[in-house]
């Protein structure tokens, strides 16, 4: 079955309320960010106190595109990790799988997508210098050597060791990946 944008963005903005949801069930509140005066984001809800604040996911409104990063690249990136990346700001979210925890990352603001871009561009920059398969990283572990990507030219979620070749496959496409994961929210202990 092919997935449309529609029906990954519909898979984002789903696990994203039920982060949302179980993080308000386990604390009482929305979830908690430092606060950045540097990095304001439409996430941020209102202020907790004077180091926290309350963020929710929101939709992308801003006419994001990664055209600059696949000319400067010579490539064109999967459409599942642009969209991916278009459809929601937020902060991280943490998730288990089949293969343990993972947190999953977005961007928080049009500012930070720069960044995010320029990330991109030096991890696929690294994969070409080392001849390996073009993958897109949207997710870190526990392990911090390792990440889990989607293969550019096939759409599948694999897990790579940073500067290697993926070694695992875990998923036929973005949509199923997102789709089979479930929210993982602890306690909030100092949140004063």
């Amino acid at each position: 079955m092919k997935t449309t944008n529609s029906d990954l963005s519909q898979c984002l903005n789903s696990f994203a309320q039920k982060f949302v949801e179980r993080y308000q069930t386990i604390n009482g509140h929305l979830p908690l960010t430092e606060s950045d005066e540097q990095w304001i984001s439409p996430c941020v809800q209102q202020k907790h106190n004077d180091e926290l604040e309350l963020w929710k996911p929101v939709l992308i409104t801003d006419e994001l595109s990664f055209s600059n990063v696949e000319e400067a690249l010579g490539l064109n990136l999967h459409n599942d990790i642009r969209q991916y990346f278009t459809t929601i700001y937020s902060d991280s979210m943490t998730a288990s799988c089949s293969e343990g925890m993972l947190t999953l990352l977005f961007s928080w603001c049009e500012q930070d997508f720069a960044r995010l871009q320029e990330n991109i561009i030096g991890h696929v920059l690294m994969k070409q210098r080392l001849k390996q398969a073009i993958t897109i990283f949207f997710a870190v572990t526990d392990d911090d050597d390792i990440i889990l990507s989607l293969k550019n030219d096939t759409g599948e979620i694999w897990v790579e060791r940073i500067g290697c070749e993926p070694h695992k496959k875990i998923a036929d496409s973005m949509w199923s990946f997102i789709n089979s994961l479930s929210p993982e929210v602890i306690e909030n202990e100092n949140e004063s």
